[in-house]
Protein backbone atom coordinates (compact mmCIF):
# COMPACT_ATOMS: atom_id res chain seq x y z
CA UNK A 1 0.00 0.00 0.00
CA UNK A 2 1.47 3.26 -0.99
CA UNK A 3 0.69 6.86 0.29
CA UNK A 4 1.86 8.84 3.66
CA UNK A 5 0.80 6.42 6.39
CA UNK A 6 2.22 3.18 4.57
CA UNK A 7 5.82 3.07 6.80
CA UNK A 8 3.17 2.91 9.85
CA UNK A 9 1.11 0.60 8.44
CA UNK A 10 3.74 -1.75 7.51
CA UNK A 11 5.64 -1.24 11.11
CA UNK A 12 2.79 -1.08 13.43
CA UNK A 13 -0.16 -3.65 11.68
CA UNK A 14 1.44 -6.24 9.74
CA UNK A 15 0.83 -9.57 11.31
CA UNK A 16 4.12 -11.45 12.32
CA UNK A 17 4.09 -15.00 10.90
CA UNK A 18 5.07 -16.76 13.90
CA UNK A 19 4.53 -14.46 17.02
CA UNK A 20 5.20 -14.67 20.76
CA UNK A 21 7.95 -16.50 22.81
CA UNK A 22 9.30 -19.78 21.65
CA UNK A 23 7.78 -22.60 23.51
CA UNK A 24 8.58 -25.33 22.24
CA UNK A 25 10.65 -28.32 23.96
CA UNK A 26 11.28 -32.08 23.50
CA UNK A 27 9.05 -34.50 25.03
CA UNK A 28 11.25 -35.51 27.64
CA UNK A 29 12.46 -32.15 28.98
CA UNK A 30 8.70 -31.30 28.93
CA UNK A 31 7.99 -34.15 31.42
CA UNK A 32 11.47 -33.22 33.40
CA UNK A 33 10.44 -29.37 33.60
CA UNK A 34 6.55 -29.71 34.59
CA UNK A 35 5.41 -32.74 36.17
CA UNK A 36 6.82 -32.51 39.71
CA UNK A 37 5.75 -35.20 42.76
CA UNK A 38 2.60 -35.12 44.38
CA UNK A 39 0.62 -32.92 41.33
CA UNK A 40 -3.15 -33.68 40.85
CA UNK A 41 -2.14 -34.27 36.74
CA UNK A 42 -5.49 -33.65 34.49
CA UNK A 43 -5.13 -36.23 31.53
CA UNK A 44 -6.98 -33.84 29.22
CA UNK A 45 -9.19 -36.50 26.72
CA UNK A 46 -12.39 -36.81 25.92
CA UNK A 47 -12.22 -39.50 22.70
CA UNK A 48 -8.10 -39.84 23.10
CA UNK A 49 -5.14 -39.64 25.40
CA UNK A 50 -2.04 -37.87 25.86
CA UNK A 51 0.13 -41.55 25.86
CA UNK A 52 3.11 -40.30 24.87
CA UNK A 53 2.93 -37.48 27.67
CA UNK A 54 2.36 -40.96 29.36
CA UNK A 55 4.45 -43.24 28.80
CA UNK A 56 7.05 -40.68 29.07
CA UNK A 57 5.71 -40.20 32.39
CA UNK A 58 6.37 -43.52 33.44
CA UNK A 59 9.89 -43.77 31.89
CA UNK A 60 11.06 -40.71 33.85
CA UNK A 61 9.36 -42.10 37.11
CA UNK A 62 10.02 -45.85 37.01
CA UNK A 63 10.64 -47.12 40.60
CA UNK A 64 9.41 -43.93 42.60
CA UNK A 65 6.74 -43.32 44.66
CA UNK A 66 5.57 -39.48 42.97
CA UNK A 67 1.87 -40.21 44.76
CA UNK A 68 0.14 -38.61 41.49
CA UNK A 69 -3.62 -37.98 41.59
CA UNK A 70 -5.39 -38.55 38.21
CA UNK A 71 -8.05 -36.32 37.15
CA UNK A 72 -10.15 -37.15 33.60
CA UNK A 73 -12.58 -38.23 32.66
CA UNK A 74 -12.02 -41.66 32.58
CA UNK A 75 -8.89 -43.55 33.46
CA UNK A 76 -8.45 -46.17 30.84
CA UNK A 77 -6.23 -47.88 28.06
CA UNK A 78 -2.74 -46.62 28.05
CA UNK A 79 -3.77 -44.30 31.59
CA UNK A 80 -3.87 -47.52 33.66
CA UNK A 81 -0.16 -48.29 32.82
CA UNK A 82 -0.02 -45.26 35.23
CA UNK A 83 -1.34 -47.27 38.00
CA UNK A 84 0.50 -50.75 37.64
CA UNK A 85 3.65 -48.70 37.78
CA UNK A 86 2.81 -47.54 41.30
CA UNK A 87 3.32 -43.77 40.54
CA UNK A 88 -0.72 -42.84 40.84
CA UNK A 89 -2.37 -43.13 44.88
CA UNK A 90 -5.71 -41.32 43.41
CA UNK A 91 -8.14 -41.40 40.66
CA UNK A 92 -10.96 -38.61 40.55
CA UNK A 93 -12.93 -39.97 37.37
CA UNK A 94 -16.16 -41.03 36.09
CA UNK A 95 -14.82 -44.75 34.96
CA UNK A 96 -11.77 -46.70 35.88
CA UNK A 97 -11.78 -49.95 33.23
CA UNK A 98 -11.81 -51.08 30.23
CA UNK A 99 -13.65 -49.67 26.98
CA UNK A 100 -12.60 -51.58 24.39
CA UNK A 101 -14.11 -54.37 22.79
CA UNK A 102 -16.54 -53.89 25.78
CA UNK A 103 -16.94 -52.05 29.06
CA UNK A 104 -15.75 -54.41 31.91
CA UNK A 105 -13.24 -54.20 34.56
CA UNK A 106 -9.52 -54.05 34.50
CA UNK A 107 -7.28 -56.14 36.58
CA UNK A 108 -4.89 -53.79 36.70
CA UNK A 109 -7.11 -51.28 38.47
CA UNK A 110 -9.08 -54.02 40.55
CA UNK A 111 -5.77 -55.39 42.19
CA UNK A 112 -4.84 -51.54 42.90
CA UNK A 113 -8.18 -50.95 44.13
CA UNK A 114 -8.53 -54.25 46.33
CA UNK A 115 -4.94 -53.92 47.69
CA UNK A 116 -5.63 -50.58 48.82
CA UNK A 117 -3.07 -49.00 46.46
CA UNK A 118 -5.31 -46.57 44.31
CA UNK A 119 -7.81 -44.54 45.92
CA UNK A 120 -10.83 -43.68 43.47
CA UNK A 121 -13.06 -40.70 44.02
CA UNK A 122 -16.26 -41.43 41.91
CA UNK A 123 -18.07 -39.19 39.80
CA UNK A 124 -20.47 -38.77 36.55
CA UNK A 125 -19.03 -37.85 33.60
CA UNK A 126 -21.14 -34.70 33.80
CA UNK A 127 -20.17 -33.98 37.42
CA UNK A 128 -17.00 -34.31 37.01
CA UNK A 129 -16.76 -32.07 33.95
CA UNK A 130 -19.14 -29.40 35.40
CA UNK A 131 -16.74 -29.43 38.38
CA UNK A 132 -13.92 -27.93 36.22
CA UNK A 133 -15.80 -26.03 34.47
CA UNK A 134 -16.52 -24.38 38.01
CA UNK A 135 -12.72 -24.43 38.43
CA UNK A 136 -12.07 -22.65 35.07
CA UNK A 137 -14.65 -19.74 36.06
CA UNK A 138 -13.05 -19.30 39.24
CA UNK A 139 -16.72 -19.68 41.17
CA UNK A 140 -16.23 -22.15 43.40
CA UNK A 141 -19.14 -24.28 42.54
CA UNK A 142 -21.69 -25.17 40.21
CA UNK A 143 -24.85 -26.47 39.98
CA UNK A 144 -26.14 -29.65 38.51
CA UNK A 145 -29.04 -31.97 38.18
CA UNK A 146 -26.84 -35.35 38.47
CA UNK A 147 -25.55 -37.45 41.39
CA UNK A 148 -28.35 -36.63 43.89
CA UNK A 149 -29.39 -39.57 45.08
CA UNK A 150 -27.09 -41.65 44.44
CA UNK A 151 -24.11 -43.45 46.34
CA UNK A 152 -21.96 -40.76 45.13
CA UNK A 153 -23.51 -38.24 47.30
CA UNK A 154 -22.56 -40.18 50.02
CA UNK A 155 -19.21 -40.68 49.74
CA UNK A 156 -18.65 -37.29 48.45
CA UNK A 157 -19.96 -34.65 51.40
CA UNK A 158 -17.26 -32.52 51.47
CA UNK A 159 -17.86 -31.81 47.79
CA UNK A 160 -21.25 -32.25 47.09
CA UNK A 161 -24.31 -30.53 48.71
CA UNK A 162 -27.78 -30.74 48.08
CA UNK A 163 -29.75 -27.96 48.32
CA UNK A 164 -32.95 -25.91 47.86
CA UNK A 165 -32.84 -24.49 44.52
CA UNK A 166 -33.27 -20.50 45.36
CA UNK A 167 -35.34 -19.78 42.82
CA UNK A 168 -38.10 -22.70 42.48
CA UNK A 169 -38.31 -23.69 46.22
CA UNK A 170 -39.91 -27.18 45.36
CA UNK A 171 -36.84 -28.55 43.65
CA UNK A 172 -33.86 -29.94 44.92
CA UNK A 173 -30.15 -29.01 43.60
CA UNK A 174 -26.75 -30.65 43.59
CA UNK A 175 -23.71 -28.25 44.53
CA UNK A 176 -20.09 -29.35 43.20
CA UNK A 177 -16.98 -28.08 44.41
CA UNK A 178 -14.52 -26.51 42.08
CA UNK A 179 -11.90 -29.16 40.84
CA UNK A 180 -8.53 -27.38 40.11
CA UNK A 181 -5.79 -29.84 38.78
CA UNK A 182 -2.32 -28.27 39.16
CA UNK A 183 -1.51 -29.67 35.78
CA UNK A 184 -2.41 -30.91 32.07
CA UNK A 185 -1.24 -32.95 29.76
CA UNK A 186 -2.66 -32.65 26.26
CA UNK A 187 -2.27 -34.08 22.81
CA UNK A 188 -4.00 -31.89 19.99
CA UNK A 189 -3.10 -32.12 16.64
CA UNK A 190 -1.33 -28.71 16.10
CA UNK A 191 0.03 -25.71 17.51
CA UNK A 192 2.21 -22.41 17.23
CA UNK A 193 5.44 -22.07 19.04
CA UNK A 194 3.94 -20.16 21.46
CA UNK A 195 1.35 -22.51 22.46
CA UNK A 196 -2.00 -21.47 21.00
CA UNK A 197 -3.40 -25.19 20.04
CA UNK A 198 -5.79 -26.46 17.14
CA UNK A 199 -7.86 -30.02 18.75
CA UNK A 200 -10.33 -30.89 16.25
CA UNK A 201 -14.36 -32.22 16.86
CA UNK A 202 -15.48 -33.70 19.13
CA UNK A 203 -13.42 -32.19 21.34
CA UNK A 204 -15.08 -28.47 21.91
CA UNK A 205 -13.88 -25.66 24.32
CA UNK A 206 -16.66 -26.79 26.36
CA UNK A 207 -16.09 -30.17 26.92
CA UNK A 208 -14.11 -31.95 29.66
CA UNK A 209 -11.01 -31.66 27.82
CA UNK A 210 -11.08 -27.56 27.29
CA UNK A 211 -12.51 -27.15 30.81
CA UNK A 212 -10.32 -29.09 32.62
CA UNK A 213 -7.58 -27.50 30.70
CA UNK A 214 -8.88 -24.07 31.97
CA UNK A 215 -8.94 -25.17 35.43
CA UNK A 216 -5.31 -26.29 35.99
CA UNK A 217 -3.57 -23.93 37.92
CA UNK A 218 -0.08 -24.41 36.43
CA UNK A 219 -1.19 -24.47 32.91
CA UNK A 220 -0.54 -27.17 30.17
CA UNK A 221 2.17 -29.47 29.14
CA UNK A 222 0.67 -29.66 25.12
CA UNK A 223 2.48 -32.27 22.91
CA UNK A 224 1.18 -31.93 19.30
CA UNK A 225 0.97 -33.89 15.74
CA UNK A 226 2.27 -30.28 13.77
CA UNK A 227 3.96 -27.26 14.81
CA UNK A 228 2.34 -24.41 12.31
CA UNK A 229 2.66 -21.33 12.47
CA UNK A 230 0.68 -18.68 13.79
CA UNK A 231 -1.00 -17.44 10.40
CA UNK A 232 -1.88 -21.23 10.57
CA UNK A 233 -3.60 -20.80 13.65
CA UNK A 234 -5.47 -17.16 12.86
CA UNK A 235 -6.48 -19.61 9.71
CA UNK A 236 -8.19 -21.84 12.00
CA UNK A 237 -9.08 -20.03 14.92
CA UNK A 238 -12.61 -21.83 15.46
CA UNK A 239 -10.25 -25.27 16.08
CA UNK A 240 -8.39 -23.64 18.54
CA UNK A 241 -8.94 -24.92 21.98
CA UNK A 242 -6.31 -23.48 24.07
CA UNK A 243 -4.33 -19.88 23.87
CA UNK A 244 -0.76 -19.51 24.34
CA UNK A 245 -0.81 -18.00 27.64
CA UNK A 246 -2.22 -21.59 29.42
CA UNK A 247 0.23 -23.57 27.97
CA UNK A 248 4.02 -23.94 29.56
CA UNK A 249 5.08 -26.19 26.85
CA UNK A 250 4.69 -27.17 23.03
CA UNK A 251 6.71 -30.89 22.50
CA UNK A 252 5.86 -32.18 18.94
CA UNK A 253 5.48 -35.83 18.84
CA UNK A 254 3.82 -37.25 15.72
CA UNK A 255 1.24 -40.34 16.39
CA UNK A 256 1.77 -39.25 19.67
CA UNK A 257 -1.97 -40.47 20.63
CA UNK A 258 -1.52 -44.01 19.96
CA UNK A 259 -3.05 -46.29 20.40
CA UNK A 260 -5.94 -44.51 20.11
CA UNK A 261 -6.19 -42.21 17.23
CA UNK A 262 -6.81 -38.96 15.31
CA UNK A 263 -9.77 -37.66 13.54
CA UNK A 264 -9.14 -34.83 11.05
CA UNK A 265 -12.98 -34.09 10.96
CA UNK A 266 -12.73 -29.91 9.86
CA UNK A 267 -9.26 -29.70 8.57
CA UNK A 268 -8.77 -32.51 6.02
CA UNK A 269 -4.71 -31.45 5.66
CA UNK A 270 -4.46 -33.41 8.87
CA UNK A 271 -3.50 -36.98 8.30
CA UNK A 272 -5.74 -38.93 10.44
CA UNK A 273 -5.03 -42.46 11.72
CA UNK A 274 -7.61 -44.79 13.50
CA UNK A 275 -7.32 -46.64 17.27
CA UNK A 276 -4.94 -49.51 17.15
CA UNK A 277 -7.35 -52.27 18.41
CA UNK A 278 -5.15 -55.31 18.25
CA UNK A 279 -2.70 -52.75 20.55
CA UNK A 280 -5.35 -52.31 22.92
CA UNK A 281 -6.39 -55.92 23.12
CA UNK A 282 -2.82 -57.12 23.75
CA UNK A 283 -2.50 -54.36 26.53
CA UNK A 284 -5.81 -55.66 27.74
CA UNK A 285 -4.66 -59.23 27.79
CA UNK A 286 -1.38 -58.23 29.67
CA UNK A 287 -3.56 -56.82 32.15
CA UNK A 288 -4.79 -59.85 33.59
CA UNK A 289 -1.85 -60.41 36.12
CA UNK A 290 0.97 -58.02 37.29
CA UNK A 291 4.03 -60.26 36.14
CA UNK A 292 2.40 -60.19 32.15
CA UNK A 293 1.64 -56.21 32.86
CA UNK A 294 5.27 -55.48 33.92
CA UNK A 295 7.03 -56.98 31.28
CA UNK A 296 4.44 -55.22 28.68
CA UNK A 297 5.50 -51.79 30.11
CA UNK A 298 8.64 -53.10 30.08
CA UNK A 299 8.63 -53.80 26.53
CA UNK A 300 6.81 -51.12 24.79
CA UNK A 301 7.55 -48.27 27.48
CA UNK A 302 10.82 -48.55 29.51
CA UNK A 303 12.89 -50.54 26.65
CA UNK A 304 12.00 -48.02 24.55
CA UNK A 305 14.08 -45.11 25.75
CA UNK A 306 12.16 -42.68 23.62
CA UNK A 307 8.79 -42.25 21.17
CA UNK A 308 10.95 -42.65 18.30
CA UNK A 309 11.62 -46.00 19.25
CA UNK A 310 8.48 -47.15 20.16
CA UNK A 311 7.51 -45.97 17.08
CA UNK A 312 10.32 -48.03 15.34
CA UNK A 313 9.38 -50.66 17.09
CA UNK A 314 5.48 -50.59 16.24
CA UNK A 315 6.75 -50.63 12.43
CA UNK A 316 5.88 -48.68 9.31
CA UNK A 317 3.50 -51.14 7.59
CA UNK A 318 1.25 -50.42 11.26
CA UNK A 319 1.33 -47.12 10.89
CA UNK A 320 0.18 -46.81 7.30
CA UNK A 321 -1.99 -49.30 8.17
CA UNK A 322 -4.11 -47.28 10.89
CA UNK A 323 -3.65 -44.47 8.46
CA UNK A 324 -5.96 -46.20 5.90
CA UNK A 325 -8.16 -47.45 8.52
CA UNK A 326 -9.17 -43.64 9.29
CA UNK A 327 -10.51 -43.13 5.91
CA UNK A 328 -14.21 -42.70 5.95
CA UNK A 329 -15.22 -45.51 4.03
CA UNK A 330 -13.01 -48.11 5.09
CA UNK A 331 -15.67 -49.64 7.51
CA UNK A 332 -17.56 -50.54 4.07
CA UNK A 333 -14.02 -53.26 3.24
CA UNK A 334 -13.84 -54.45 6.69
CA UNK A 335 -17.62 -55.85 6.28
CA UNK A 336 -16.62 -56.95 2.98
CA UNK A 337 -13.79 -59.03 4.96
CA UNK A 338 -15.85 -60.50 7.18
CA UNK A 339 -19.22 -61.48 5.35
CA UNK A 340 -18.72 -65.11 5.85
CA UNK A 341 -18.53 -64.86 9.31
CA UNK A 342 -21.61 -63.57 9.56
CA UNK A 343 -24.25 -65.88 10.61
CA UNK A 344 -27.44 -65.95 8.20
CA UNK A 345 -29.14 -68.76 10.77
CA UNK A 346 -32.09 -68.04 12.08
CA UNK A 347 -30.81 -69.66 15.55
CA UNK A 348 -29.79 -67.06 17.86
CA UNK A 349 -28.71 -67.04 21.14
CA UNK A 350 -30.30 -65.48 24.58
CA UNK A 351 -27.88 -62.17 23.86
CA UNK A 352 -29.04 -61.77 20.66
CA UNK A 353 -32.59 -61.94 21.36
CA UNK A 354 -32.08 -59.63 23.99
CA UNK A 355 -30.47 -56.60 21.61
CA UNK A 356 -33.50 -57.35 18.98
CA UNK A 357 -36.34 -57.25 21.58
CA UNK A 358 -34.52 -53.68 23.36
CA UNK A 359 -34.59 -52.97 19.28
CA UNK A 360 -38.28 -52.76 19.31
CA UNK A 361 -39.38 -51.47 22.49
CA UNK A 362 -37.16 -48.30 21.86
CA UNK A 363 -38.72 -47.55 18.93
CA UNK A 364 -41.95 -48.23 20.52
CA UNK A 365 -41.40 -46.04 22.79
CA UNK A 366 -40.01 -43.16 20.64
CA UNK A 367 -43.32 -43.29 18.62
CA UNK A 368 -45.57 -43.53 21.48
CA UNK A 369 -43.90 -40.98 23.68
CA UNK A 370 -42.39 -38.24 20.21
CA UNK A 371 -38.56 -38.43 21.54
CA UNK A 372 -36.15 -36.77 19.75
CA UNK A 373 -33.20 -38.32 20.66
CA UNK A 374 -31.62 -41.44 22.01
CA UNK A 375 -28.62 -41.35 24.13
CA UNK A 376 -26.84 -44.79 23.86
CA UNK A 377 -24.57 -46.45 26.41
CA UNK A 378 -21.85 -48.58 25.14
CA UNK A 379 -22.33 -52.62 24.42
CA UNK A 380 -26.05 -54.56 23.79
CA UNK A 381 -27.70 -51.39 24.79
CA UNK A 382 -26.07 -49.06 21.72
CA UNK A 383 -26.46 -52.16 19.60
CA UNK A 384 -30.21 -52.23 20.11
CA UNK A 385 -29.94 -48.12 20.04
CA UNK A 386 -28.75 -48.55 16.74
CA UNK A 387 -31.00 -51.07 15.59
CA UNK A 388 -34.29 -48.97 16.22
CA UNK A 389 -33.11 -46.33 14.42
CA UNK A 390 -32.85 -47.71 11.29
CA UNK A 391 -36.13 -49.04 11.65
CA UNK A 392 -37.75 -46.13 12.76
CA UNK A 393 -36.10 -44.40 9.77
CA UNK A 394 -37.63 -47.01 7.42
CA UNK A 395 -41.03 -46.23 8.63
CA UNK A 396 -40.58 -42.08 8.32
CA UNK A 397 -39.74 -41.79 12.08
CA UNK A 398 -36.17 -39.43 12.39
CA UNK A 399 -34.63 -39.86 15.70
CA UNK A 400 -30.93 -38.18 16.54
CA UNK A 401 -28.21 -40.45 18.08
CA UNK A 402 -26.22 -39.19 20.65
CA UNK A 403 -22.78 -40.24 22.13
CA UNK A 404 -21.35 -38.75 25.56
CA UNK A 405 -18.35 -37.57 24.42
CA UNK A 406 -20.12 -35.18 21.99
CA UNK A 407 -21.59 -37.22 18.86
CA UNK A 408 -25.47 -36.32 17.53
CA UNK A 409 -27.21 -37.15 14.98
CA UNK A 410 -24.74 -39.71 13.97
CA UNK A 411 -25.72 -42.62 11.66
CA UNK A 412 -24.00 -45.88 13.08
CA UNK A 413 -21.82 -47.61 10.11
CA UNK A 414 -21.73 -52.07 10.12
CA UNK A 415 -18.39 -54.13 11.14
CA UNK A 416 -17.64 -51.99 14.63
CA UNK A 417 -19.58 -52.41 17.91
CA UNK A 418 -17.70 -49.76 19.72
CA UNK A 419 -20.22 -46.88 19.94
CA UNK A 420 -17.20 -44.15 19.28
CA UNK A 421 -15.48 -45.76 16.71
CA UNK A 422 -14.17 -43.58 13.83
CA UNK A 423 -16.59 -44.18 11.03
CA UNK A 424 -19.35 -42.81 12.64
CA UNK A 425 -17.64 -39.37 13.00
CA UNK A 426 -18.31 -38.16 9.03
CA UNK A 427 -21.82 -39.25 9.43
CA UNK A 428 -22.24 -36.64 12.87
CA UNK A 429 -24.80 -33.54 11.89
CA UNK A 430 -22.93 -32.34 15.08
CA UNK A 431 -20.16 -33.00 16.51
CA UNK A 432 -19.67 -31.12 20.30
CA UNK A 433 -18.89 -32.07 23.57
CA UNK A 434 -19.80 -33.86 26.95
CA UNK A 435 -22.07 -30.72 27.99
CA UNK A 436 -24.12 -29.82 25.11
CA UNK A 437 -24.68 -33.94 25.40
CA UNK A 438 -25.79 -34.67 28.70
CA UNK A 439 -26.07 -31.77 30.00
CA UNK A 440 -28.47 -30.02 27.30
CA UNK A 441 -29.36 -32.69 24.91
CA UNK A 442 -29.98 -34.96 27.02
CA UNK A 443 -31.35 -32.89 30.07
CA UNK A 444 -32.36 -29.53 28.72
CA UNK A 445 -35.27 -28.18 29.87
CA UNK A 446 -36.66 -28.18 25.46
CA UNK A 447 -35.31 -31.37 24.59
CA UNK A 448 -37.24 -34.99 24.91
CA UNK A 449 -34.48 -37.74 25.37
CA UNK A 450 -34.83 -41.56 25.64
CA UNK A 451 -31.39 -43.28 27.12
CA UNK A 452 -30.62 -46.81 26.05
CA UNK A 453 -28.18 -48.28 28.75
CA UNK A 454 -26.67 -50.95 30.11
CA UNK A 455 -26.19 -52.57 33.58
CA UNK A 456 -23.41 -54.17 36.21
CA UNK A 457 -26.34 -54.94 38.42
CA UNK A 458 -30.22 -53.79 39.08
CA UNK A 459 -32.54 -53.80 41.37
CA UNK A 460 -36.63 -54.45 41.29
CA UNK A 461 -36.94 -50.56 41.58
CA UNK A 462 -34.53 -50.18 38.57
CA UNK A 463 -31.44 -48.29 40.19
CA UNK A 464 -28.20 -49.44 38.84
CA UNK A 465 -24.87 -50.36 40.22
CA UNK A 466 -21.73 -50.21 38.06
CA UNK A 467 -19.08 -49.00 40.28
CA UNK A 468 -18.29 -51.51 42.83
CA UNK A 469 -19.74 -54.86 44.94
CA UNK A 470 -17.72 -53.64 47.78
CA UNK A 471 -14.60 -52.15 49.83
CA UNK A 472 -12.97 -54.94 48.21
CA UNK A 473 -14.40 -55.16 44.64
CA UNK A 474 -14.57 -52.57 42.05
CA UNK A 475 -16.36 -52.78 38.66
CA UNK A 476 -15.76 -49.81 36.68
CA UNK A 477 -18.08 -46.29 37.62
CA UNK A 478 -20.70 -44.37 35.94
CA UNK A 479 -19.54 -42.94 32.66
CA UNK A 480 -22.23 -40.84 31.79
CA UNK A 481 -24.58 -43.45 32.80
CA UNK A 482 -25.46 -41.50 36.04
CA UNK A 483 -26.10 -38.26 34.08
CA UNK A 484 -28.67 -39.67 31.54
CA UNK A 485 -30.78 -41.41 34.63
CA UNK A 486 -30.79 -38.14 35.93
CA UNK A 487 -31.94 -35.89 33.13
CA UNK A 488 -33.42 -38.66 30.54
CA UNK A 489 -37.46 -38.60 30.12
CA UNK A 490 -37.20 -42.33 30.28
CA UNK A 491 -34.25 -44.70 30.19
CA UNK A 492 -34.69 -48.68 29.03
CA UNK A 493 -32.35 -51.07 30.31
CA UNK A 494 -30.66 -53.68 28.74
CA UNK A 495 -28.99 -56.52 31.23
CA UNK A 496 -28.30 -60.47 31.08
CA UNK A 497 -30.29 -61.80 34.08
CA UNK A 498 -29.00 -63.74 36.92
CA UNK A 499 -29.55 -63.57 40.69
CA UNK A 500 -25.95 -62.20 41.18
CA UNK A 501 -27.00 -59.43 38.56
CA UNK A 502 -30.68 -58.76 39.33
CA UNK A 503 -30.80 -58.18 43.21
CA UNK A 504 -32.72 -57.40 45.85
CA UNK A 505 -30.91 -53.80 46.64
CA UNK A 506 -27.85 -52.76 44.45
CA UNK A 507 -24.46 -52.53 47.11
CA UNK A 508 -23.89 -49.46 45.23
CA UNK A 509 -26.29 -46.82 44.05
CA UNK A 510 -24.55 -45.75 40.54
CA UNK A 511 -27.67 -44.73 39.13
CA UNK A 512 -31.39 -43.49 40.66
CA UNK A 513 -34.09 -45.93 39.14
CA UNK A 514 -37.11 -43.84 39.00
CA UNK A 515 -36.65 -42.95 35.00
CA UNK A 516 -35.93 -46.69 34.25
CA UNK A 517 -38.75 -47.71 32.85
CA UNK A 518 -38.13 -50.71 31.41
CA UNK A 519 -35.84 -53.75 32.11
CA UNK A 520 -35.02 -55.85 28.75
CA UNK A 521 -33.09 -59.29 29.82
CA UNK A 522 -31.79 -62.06 27.94
CA UNK A 523 -35.07 -63.98 29.76
CA UNK A 524 -37.61 -61.13 29.01
CA UNK A 525 -39.41 -57.94 29.67
CA UNK A 526 -39.89 -55.94 32.98
CA UNK A 527 -41.75 -52.90 33.27
CA UNK A 528 -43.22 -50.48 35.74
CA UNK A 529 -46.74 -50.12 35.27
CA UNK A 530 -48.92 -47.72 36.35
CA UNK A 531 -47.84 -45.91 39.59
CA UNK A 532 -45.91 -49.13 40.56
CA UNK A 533 -42.03 -48.41 41.30
CA UNK A 534 -40.94 -51.88 41.04
CA UNK A 535 -40.61 -53.78 37.75
CA UNK A 536 -43.33 -56.49 36.61
CA UNK A 537 -42.63 -59.42 34.19
CA UNK A 538 -44.61 -58.34 31.44
CA UNK A 539 -42.91 -60.63 28.49
CA UNK A 540 -41.10 -63.35 28.51
CA UNK A 541 -38.83 -65.48 25.99
CA UNK A 542 -39.57 -69.07 25.59
CA UNK A 543 -37.52 -72.08 25.83
CA UNK A 544 -38.94 -74.43 23.26
CA UNK A 545 -37.68 -77.16 25.86
CA UNK A 546 -39.72 -75.47 28.46
CA UNK A 547 -43.33 -75.21 29.17
CA UNK A 548 -44.73 -71.39 30.19
CA UNK A 549 -44.88 -72.93 33.67
CA UNK A 550 -41.45 -73.95 33.71
CA UNK A 551 -40.20 -70.87 32.03
CA UNK A 552 -41.56 -68.46 34.29
CA UNK A 553 -40.19 -70.39 37.20
CA UNK A 554 -36.57 -70.52 35.33
CA UNK A 555 -36.92 -66.42 35.31
CA UNK A 556 -37.66 -66.24 39.00
CA UNK A 557 -34.72 -68.51 39.71
CA UNK A 558 -32.42 -65.85 38.29
CA UNK A 559 -34.36 -62.77 39.63
CA UNK A 560 -32.61 -61.77 43.40
CA UNK A 561 -36.12 -59.93 44.00
CA UNK A 562 -39.97 -61.34 44.85
CA UNK A 563 -41.21 -61.73 40.99
CA UNK A 564 -44.03 -59.28 40.33
CA UNK A 565 -45.61 -61.44 37.08
CA UNK A 566 -48.26 -60.01 35.16
CA UNK A 567 -51.66 -61.38 34.29
CA UNK A 568 -51.87 -61.13 30.96
CA UNK A 569 -48.39 -62.07 30.33
CA UNK A 570 -47.41 -62.54 26.70
CA UNK A 571 -44.37 -64.32 24.71
CA UNK A 572 -42.08 -62.51 22.72
CA UNK A 573 -41.96 -62.80 18.77
CA UNK A 574 -38.78 -64.54 18.29
CA UNK A 575 -36.32 -61.96 16.08
CA UNK A 576 -37.04 -62.25 12.37
CA UNK A 577 -33.78 -63.14 10.07
CA UNK A 578 -33.77 -59.18 8.92
CA UNK A 579 -33.06 -58.50 12.23
CA UNK A 580 -30.59 -60.72 13.26
CA UNK A 581 -28.61 -59.86 10.36
CA UNK A 582 -28.49 -56.11 11.29
CA UNK A 583 -27.68 -56.82 14.44
CA UNK A 584 -24.94 -58.84 13.07
CA UNK A 585 -23.54 -56.65 10.39
CA UNK A 586 -22.83 -54.44 13.90
CA UNK A 587 -20.91 -56.88 15.58
CA UNK A 588 -19.48 -59.54 13.32
CA UNK A 589 -16.58 -60.35 15.29
CA UNK A 590 -19.19 -60.60 18.49
CA UNK A 591 -17.83 -58.92 20.54
CA UNK A 592 -21.02 -58.15 22.19
CA UNK A 593 -23.77 -60.43 21.49
CA UNK A 594 -21.55 -63.81 21.72
CA UNK A 595 -21.10 -67.07 20.12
Amino acid sequence: MSGKFSEVLESVFKLEENEGPNKIISLEEAVRQHIKPGMEVYIGTSYYHPNALINEIIRQYWGTHPKFTLIAPGVTGVDINLVQSGLVDKAITSYAGDAYPTPRPNLAITRAYREKRLQIEEWSLLSVTQRLIAGALGIGFMPTNSVIGSSMAEENKETFKVVDDPFENTKKRGLLKALEPDICILHGWAADRCGNTIVLPPYGPLGSLGWGALASKNGVVVTVEKIVSTDFIRKHSPFVLLPGHCVKSVSLVPFGAHPDGMANIGIKEFEAYEKDYDFFSDLRKATQKAETHNAWIKEWILDCKTHEDYLHKLGYEKVLFLKGKADEDSWQYELESLEDEISTSEECNPIEIMAVIASRKIKDKVIENDYETILAGIGVANLAAWMAYYQLREEGHYVSLMAEVGFFGYAPRAADPFIFNFANLPTCRMLTDVVDVLGVFTGGENNRCLGSLGAGQIDKYGNMNSTKMSEQVYLTGSGGANDVTSSASEVVVTAEQSRNRFVEKVPYTTCCGDKVKMLVSTMGVFEKLGDDCEFTLTQYFRNPALTHTETIDKIRENCGWDLKVFASITEVSPPTLKELEMLRMFDPRRNFIGV
